[in-house]
């Protein structure tokens, strides 16, 4: 039996020890910072040590006392710890609107006065309270609340905005379930949703009180235009526990659970347009923070052999909404169709990554060629300023292949372009003969002109019809072009046949010459899949090649014609071949590059 009484004591003491180690504190709570001039708000000052006692209330100047002090204590002890608290509540309700303060209260602890925090209030208009203050819907619609968070309501046009729809519920209902019924619309905005790792319950402040809130839906909304832009509410249903009042007949809180549907406020957004003044010729909508740059992954090599060139646009902005700036090449070196990649992600109110575009180029003669600079220009909305980067230019050495004869028009980017001067042989003067120089005539025979009247003439009448023949001819000649550039599936072939020739061209003019000819038709496949690809086909086996291609979408009768050809190539150059069998294989590969080059 003592040594449950040491028992006791020893708790006891250790008790009364934790609570001594606590710091005397008087907080104090509102039920709510906002409230109508015919509200009542619910005040409560605690203070967390044993032995305190003289509490002096503020003066609620600006207060009618409904109800209290009422007094409660309590105390627990959990994990080894202990909690202790004596609280003194009023109710209150407010004579004026406006902002109140209610001053500090205070309270003695041995011999020392503790005081609260003050606390601002705000009176509104009176609003309609229903004749039943315990009416569920009343309380549901008092404690929940569906809202829409937005980082900025006046952006620049092509500036991000980021917007987070909130669902908040007070601690004194419970929510069991949810379901959203008409899902936000986003006219006149580029958006994004943003996705969410679960629905972690977090804390906030809603009108100044405690709630505990989930975040149900993030987007990044990016203005195409100007003008007012209405984002539209969410709906949802929600299934709320409404306490009645009432307990049961252990003391339990009975609760009633009724399905409400609430709407979150509209918003709206009013963008900015882009300043005029210092806007650059070349901006195409980048509103953001950006980086520029132009690389060429070699600068010497031969022709006919292709290297690439890479345009890149880094930052951060609204990535996916502008162009890049394409690159001006030299007719000398071939340019195919850039490939454009993407890498970005959403972080807050904006996009931040890469994109790029990646040309395929192939030199046709040997020298040396300039690729001019390109420059892109973008928007800094936090700076509202325009800037223009600019790349350097780049050059190309071609080592191999053939000149530029004098029958090609030289470019002016060629900086090695050369110049055929033809000079007279002088090397054998003896050899000069009377047929080397014309001789000057020592006398003239003067006939009088003849005197013709032009507006009569026949070139008169033929200068007369020749505008209105040329006006028909120009229409008949539009109408055939038009015709022609949209006539999508024949241009397409056109082109496909056109590159084909391009790579077997070496090879048409090697047929009679087995070992050459299937060297140069090897050559010319391997090409043109590096060109098309960005690799090197040459070092890679035949299989892969035929696996790079279903990867690109190729047809598998197609991809398995191009492996036949390559094959056959290599096996032709090992037996007895005729001239009439080369031109069969070269036929094959024209082929199968023009049906390859319609499905990449």
């Amino acid at each position: 039996m003592s040594t449950i009484r040491n028992i006791f004591v020893f708790v006891s003491l250790l008790l009364s020890a934790t609570v001594l180690a606590q710091k005397p504190e008087l907080s104090v709570k509102v039920s709510k910072n906002k409230l109508g001039l015919n509200q009542r708000v619910r005040i409560e000052f605690s203070v967390n040590k044993q032995g305190a006692d003289n509490f002096e209330p503020p003066e609620f100047k600006n207060f009618r006392i409904v109800a209290g002090p009422s007094q409660s204590v309590s105390q627990s002890w959990i994990n080894g710890k202990v909690k202790f608290s004596q609280s003194y509540t009023y109710i209150l309700q407010p004579k004026r609107k406006g902002e109140i303060i209610i001053g500090p209260a205070s309270i003695q602890f041995n011999g020392d006065t503790i005081n609260s925090k003050m606390v601002k209030v705000i009176v509104v208009d009176a609003v309609d309270i229903p004749k039943d203050p315990n009416d569920p819907n009343y309380i549901a619609q008092q404690n929940i609340h569906l809202v829409a968070e937005i980082s900025k309501s006046r952006p620049y046009v092509g500036e991000g905005v980021y917007v987070e729809y909130r669902l908040y519920v007070s601690e004194n209902v419970s929510v069991f379930d949810t379901s959203v019924t008409e899902a936000p619309q986003y006219n006149g905005f580029w958006n994004q949703e943003i996705k969410i790792n679960g629905y972690p319950v977090k804390m906030g402040k809603y009108n100044g009180e405690d709630y505990r809130y989930i975040v149900l839906q993030k987007a990044l909304l990016i203005p195409t235009k100007t003008g007012n832009l209405v984002i539209d509410p969410m709906k949802m249903d929600i299934v709320i526990g409404v306490p009645t009042g009432r307990a049961d007949f252990f003391g339990n809180v009975i609760t009633k659970n009724l399905r409400k549907e609430f709407a979150s406020p509209r918003k709206i957004i009013r963008p900015k347009e882009l300043p005029l003044i210092g806007k650059p010729e070349n901006f195409t909508g980048a509103v953001g923070d950006y980086n520029f740059n132009v690389v060429m992954s070699k600068d010497i090599l031969r022709a006919n052999e292709s290297f690439d060139l890479k345009v890149t646009v880094s930052g951060k902005g609204n990535l996916k909404l502008f162009e890049i700036p394409e690159i001006v090449t030299p007719s000398e070196l071939e340019k195919y169709q850039p490939n454009r990649k993407e890498n970005v992600r959403i972080t807050g109110t904006s996009m931040t990554g890469n994109i790029s575009e990646t040309y395929t180029i192939v030199p046709q003669y040997r020298g040396k060629y300039k690729i001019p600079n390109a420059s892109f220009s973008y928007f800094d909305p936090k700076k509202e300023k325009y800037f223009t980067l600019t790349s350097q230019d780049l050059f190309v050495d071609v080592i191999d292949g053939k000149d530029i004869t004098s029958n090609n028009t030289t470019p002016n980017n060629n900086i090695n372009s050369p110049e055929v001067k033809k000079v007279p042989n002088i090397t054998n003067p003896g050899s000069i003969s009377s047929k080397n120089f014309k001789f000057i005539a020592t006398r003239t025979e003067f006939q009088p002109a003849k005197e013709e009247d032009f507006y009569g003439s026949n070139l008169y009448y033929i200068l007369l019809l020749v505008p209105y023949l040329a006006i028909p001819t120009g229409i008949i000649l539009s109408n055939k072009q038009e015709k022609r550039r949209k006539d999508v599936r024949g241009n397409k072939l056109r082109k496909a046949e056109k590159l084909a020739r391009k790579y077997l061209s070496e090879a048409s003019k090697l047929i009679g010459q087995k070992e050459a000819f299937y060297e140069a038709l090897q050559r010319a496949l391997h090409n043109y899949l590096k060109a098309k690809l960005g690799i090197e086909t040459a070092d890679i086996s035949k299989e892969r090649i035929a696996d790079l291609l279903s990867d690109r979408g190729v047809a598998s009768e197609v991809s398995s014609k191009f492996i036949d050809v390559l094959k056959n190539a290599d096996f032709a150059r090992y037996t007895p071949t005729t001239d009439l069998q080369m031109k069969e294989e070269y036929n094959r590969a024209k082929e199968v590059i023009i049906q390859l080059d319609k499905q990449l």
